[in-house]
C-alpha cells in the first residue's frame, strides 16, 4: 500500500488554475517522476487540464480510451489537441477484441446491460494500462455533482493515487480558462452537450440540467464504473 501524504498538495486558492499547476508540477517532476500518467476522455472540458499538463511535461503518458462508440467529433477534438498542445505520448487504449466478440457480439451491449459495457469497453481496459503507474491523473470535478460533489485534490484508490487536480474550479473558472489561453473547443459544446463519453449514452443538456445529467439518462447513474473503487480513501484537499 503507498504512503499518503499531504505535504505535496497545495492548499486552494483563489486561483483553482494555479493550484493544479502547482499540483501537478510537484506529482509529474517530484514524487511520481516517471511513475504517473494523466487519462483523458478528450471531452468537453478536456483541453484545459492537457494545457496544464503539456505546460509542465509534454511528453507524460495520457491515456485514452477508445471504446469503439466514441463520437467522431471526440475523436477529431483529440487530433486538434494533440496538435495544438505538442502532446508526444498519447496512448489510445482499446478493449480486448476477444472479450468484446463474446460478450458483445452485436455491438448492441450498452442497450441491454450498460454496466457490463461500461466494464468491458472502459473498466477493464483501463485497469490494464495503469498497472504500470503509481498515481494517475484526472479531470474529474466537484461542481460535477452527484459522487463527485466532495471530491477530495488527491486520493488513493486501491493502492494507487489519484489526483483531481481541478476539483475546486467551477464551470465559470474551466470556461475561462478555455477562453484566455484560446484552446479549441469540443464540436459538441457549441451543439448542447455539458458532457460526452459514448455516443449511446450521451445526450444533450435540458434546461436545468447539470454538468452531467445528459450521461445515462434516466438510468440512476452518473459514472461509467472507473471512477467508483471498491476501496477507496481519500486525503484532504
Amino acid at each position: 500500500m503507498l504512503a499518503v501524504t499531504t505535504s505535496a498538495i497545495p492548499a486552494e486558492t483563489a486561483d483553482p488554475a494555479a493550484t493544479a499547476q502547482r499540483l501537478l508540477a510537484a506529482a509529474i517532476h517530484g514524487e511520481f517522476a516517471g511513475r504517473i500518467a494523466l487519462t483523458s476522455s478528450f471531452g468537453i472540458e478536456a483541453a484545459v487540464l492537457l494545457h496544464l499538463v503539456a505546460d509542465i511535461e509534454p511528453s507524460l503518458p495520457v491515456l485514452f480510451l477508445d471504446t469503439g462508440k466514441l463520437f467522431g467529433e471526440t475523436l477529431r477534438h483529440r487530433d486538434r489537441l494533440v496538435r495544438r498542445l505538442g502532446l508526444r505520448d498519447v496512448r489510445t487504449i482499446t478493449p480486448d477484441s476477444a472479450a468484446l466478440a463474446a460478450a458483445d457480439p452485436h455491438g448492441t451491449l450498452w442497450h441491454s446491460d450498460p454496466g457490463r459495457c461500461c466494464s468491458l469497453r472502459k473498466i477493464e481496459p483501463l485497469s490494464r494500462a495503469l498497472s504500470g503507474f503509481d498515481a494517475w491523473i484526472n479531470g474529474r470535478r466537484r461542481a460535477h455533482g452527484h459522487a463527485r460533489a466532495t471530491l477530495a485534490a488527491r486520493e488513493i484508490i486501491d493502492g494507487r493515487i489519484k489526483l483531481n487536480p481541478l476539483a475546486a474550479s467551477s464551470d465559470a473558472e474551466i470556461d475561462a480558462y478555455v477562453t484566455r489561453h484560446d484552446l479549441p473547443r469540443h464540436e459538441l459544446a457549441g451543439d448542447g452537450f455539458l458532457s460526452v463519453g459514448c455516443l449511446p449514452c450521451s445526450e444533450r443538456a435540458r434546461p436545468g440540467d447539470a454538468t452531467r445529467d445528459g450521461r445515462w439518462r434516466g438510468q440512476g447513474r452518473s459514472e461509467c464504473g472507473i471512477h467508483l473503487p471498491q476501496r477507496a480513501a481519500a486525503t484532504p484537499p
